[in-house]
């Protein structure tokens, strides 16, 4: 007989990202604390360390959120999936609110963390510790140009998204044994190691604008600028927004109709998030 599965109402839907992001951004933004607050020694750890935390904890937000929601902790998987995957335009807005929030709430909780070695390698909250909390081009120090950075995030994120439904769609080679968390956390971390010079990897507008609001009200005067003085908060907003929905539609033409057109399935059917729920966040 088949389990019968809970309904979960809209509070319960938020808490899940809400404790999901918060748990991608205390790992992510907490090792780049550690890194930068370190020093140039390197004894704290490294690129290498930055690009496995951020997976990981990708990897343990999946887990905590992905039972409820299918853990999106993104908003550009949100709106890809109301775009692509049948996810319910009424559930957006509250999602990016809970993932922000969870986003915002874990960036002060690693800043009052840190709060003494920033305060020791840079009294004036400069961009130098700037990146433990939002990205900046080019890292904060390497001449990268802001349309540079946007295309960064846009390529990033697409590759995200791609992979993401990629390694979630039933139709494919979907992981296993709820392994599908362990594989986006690895995406992440590939992410990371190979396009994060430009833009820093944000490909999350949630993981960029809330950290970027904590550091702004505990300090940080020129949050919203790059090391150039230009704006530069709506880059990796807009950036992740625009990739997303490129990289499943380009799944979609290039792998997901043959699928489809062998199974005689359809993407919303077929498709799953990393709990085996569906985008909607209910089982079929």
């Amino acid at each position: 007989m088949a389990r019968k599965e809970p309904e979960w109402g809209l509070p319960a839907h938020m808490a899940a990202e809400f404790a999901g992001t918060m748990i991608l951004i205390l790992f992510g933004v907490g090792v780049v604390a550690q890194v930068v607050s370190g020093g140039e020694s390197g004894s704290l750890g490294d690129h290498d360390s930055i690009a496995w935390a951020w997976g990981l904890g990708v990897m343990f937000g999946i887990y905590v959120a992905g039972r409820i929601t299918g853990a999106h902790l993104n908003p550009a998987v949100t709106i890809t999936f109301a775009l692509f995957r049948g996810f319910s335009w009424k559930m957006v807005a509250p999602y990016i609110l809970a993932q922000t929030a969870g986003a915002f709430v874990a960036a002060l909780l690693v800043r009052w963390n840190y709060n003494d070695m920033i305060n020791a390698v840079d009294p004036g909250h400069t961009t130098a510790t700037q990146t433990i909390f939002s990205t900046l081009p080019g890292n904060g120090t390497l001449p990268v140009s802001v349309s540079s950075a946007l295309i960064d995030q846009i390529i990033g994120t697409a590759i995200l998204l791609f992979l993401i439904v990629a390694v979630t769609d039933s139709m494919g080679t979907a992981p296993m044994a709820n392994m599908a968390p362990l594989i986006v956390g690895l995406i992440v971390v590939a992410i990371g190691f190979a396009w994060a010079t430009n833009a820093g990897y944000a490909i999350n507008p949630a993981r960029d604008f809330g950290p970027r609001l904590a550091s702004y009200i505990t300090g940080y005067g020129g949050a919203w600028r790059d090391q150039y003085g230009g704006l530069y908060f709506w880059v990796p907003i807009v950036g992740p927004l625009v990739g997303g929905p490129i990289g499943v539609l380009l799944y979609d033409l290039l792998i997901g109709k043959n699928l489809r057109k062998q199974e005689g399935s359809t993407p919303e059917t077929a498709s799953r998030l990393p709990a085996d729920t569906q985008t909607t966040g209910e089982k079929p």
